[in-house]
């Protein structure tokens, strides 16, 4: 549901009839608007062309190194590329599409090239000349070509002694990983996981703005699942994001036993964020019942990112219960109340989501309970009211919204408590929000850094403030 700007074809018949059935199951739900927006939202399954997001406001005030990179070409990523892995099904001859939606049954590795219609723009001009036109084929970026190092195998079932990965494809891999990792200062590796009803495209140009406004920090790897783009997917891609969730935590444990990687960060969107929990609730089980002395998996999982999570709250709570919050160190979930998708999902399914922010009114004292008193483990953002937190279907806000996307990158670059962040908690729901003075705050904080920075041995932070470090790597996932 990323609100981007596909190719579009035009309507078959098929698609018609589709598009009638859903607007008929919608007026039964007295829902019609809802899902004619989400209708309105859907991706082409041709070449995506992508519009850039606005400049977080972390970028605009120097707060994140980011900045610093604004001058480069949009087309010189260092390493040639986005670095991605998918299990969807190699493209069968249509042009521009490299992986079709189809499930491909294994995973496949390699590097995605990002380009603009004018080759020579910097991210500073092309941000200039996307506000001063508005538009522009020039202005968007595309997938421009993929160099795939192959399959990823793995051993087989049964019996499987620990999640493997192996073979030419994996140490290619692991190669790219550890050549971008040895250029950081920070070795952190990120993976991006897109929502529902999107091309393969998606993730890796959403992958290349996040990573540029992270100044090229560590790795970042585009997860693509074989989401389709149909008007009528959403059913089959809940199904698929679930059955793919095994290949992610394969993926996760591979980049920690076959990497560089100190630091491993999951951001995951929409539908997206059920391959993600459930991968993180299967690591969760896999330690519980673990020999003595072996590995904890996901020791090395700093942050799981929830952003605009299509998650039944009920499920979402019965995750917890089988010990998700020990499978990260932190997990932090944005929501919105204003979320239409969101709204959709819930009058098509009859059940709450847990991206759907809560008011003090409905939200229950369990819930309560676990933000208030598991702070340390897990956050929950209110992002509603925030600049941009409402454009389109309000459910890409971490794009739309300068503010969230600021957020978003000071946890994953700094790794900052809430505070740190210029957030504040209400002590009586335990969720945070932007305050109005959100950017003093922030710019206040970051010059407080600076002044200081320099006077000290390596700190870790955690959700509520730093901590001195025992060693540079982070302690294991409780």
């Amino acid at each position: 549901m990323n609100r981007a700007q596909p190719v579009q074809g035009a309507a078959s018949p098929s698609r018609n009839l589709s598009l009638t059935i859903l607007r008929r199951r919608a007026a039964a739900l007295g829902m019609t608007a809802l899902v004619a927006a989400l209708v309105s939202a859907c991706a082409s399954p041709g070449p995506l062309a992508l519009k850039l997001m606005p400049a977080p406001e972390a970028i605009l005030k120097g707060v994140l190194a980011g900045a610093a990179t604004d001058q480069q070409r949009v087309d010189e990523l260092p390493g040639g590329g986005v670095l991605y892995v998918t299990d969807r099904r190699p493209g069968q001859g249509a042009p521009g599409v490299f992986y079709d939606s189809v499930r491909g049954g294994v995973l496949r590795a390699g590097a995605a090239q990002v380009t603009v219609g004018r080759s020579d723009l910097t991210w500073t001009e092309m941000r200039r000349e996307a506000h001063l036109r508005r538009k522009g084929d020039d202005l968007a970026l595309k997938v421009g070509g993929i160099e795939e190092f192959g399959v990823l195998d793995s051993e087989s079932l049964p019996p499987r002694p620990a999640d493997s990965l192996s073979g030419p494809a994996a140490r290619r891999l692991a190669d790219a990983v550890n050549a971008r990792l040895a250029a950081s200062p920070e070795k952190d590796v990120f993976i991006f996981i897109h929502g529902f009803r999107v091309n393969f495209d998606n993730p890796v140009l959403v992958g290349a703005e996040l990573w540029h406004f992270l100044g090229y920090q560590g790795a970042l790897i585009a997860y693509s699942w074989p989401a389709t783009t149909k008007v009528t997917a959403y059913v089959g891609d809940i199904e698929t994001a679930m059955a793919t969730a095994r290949n992610l935590r394969e993926l996760i444990s591979f980049i920690e036993s076959s990497t560089d990687a100190e630091r491993i960060h999951v951001v995951a969107h929409s539908a997206g964020t059920r391959l993600a929990v459930r991968a993180m609730e299967q690591i969760a089980l896999i330690n519980r019942h673990a020999p003595a002395g072996r590995p904890r998996l996901g020791r090395k999982v700093e942050n799981v990112v929830l952003l605009s999570s299509d998650i039944d709250l009920d499920a979402f709570a019965a995750s917890v219960a089988d010990g998700l919050l020990g499978a990260q160190r932190h997990l932090v979930i944005y929501g919105s109340r204003k979320d239409s998708a969101l709204r959709a999902s819930k009058a098509l399914t009859g059940h709450r989501r847990l991206g759907s922010a809560f008011g003090e009114d409905d939200l229950s004292d369990r819930m309560s309970r676990l933000f208030r008193s598991d702070r340390d483990r897990i956050s929950y953002i209110d992002v509603t009211g925030v600049e941009g937190f409402d454009s389109g279907l309000g459910h890409s806000y971490f794009r739309s919204s300068p503010w969230v996307s600021s957020d978003l990158l000071m946890k994953l670059a700094y790794r900052l408590g809430p505070g740190e962040r210029g957030l504040v908690r209400d002590e009586a729901t335990g969720i945070l929000a932007f305050p109005p003075d959100y950017i003093e705050r922030m710019s206040a904080i970051h010059a407080a850094r600076a002044r200081s920075a320099g006077g000290g041995g390596a700190r870790v932070r955690t959700p509520d403030g730093p901590q001195p470090a025992a060693s540079g790597r982070p302690p294991a996932a409780r």
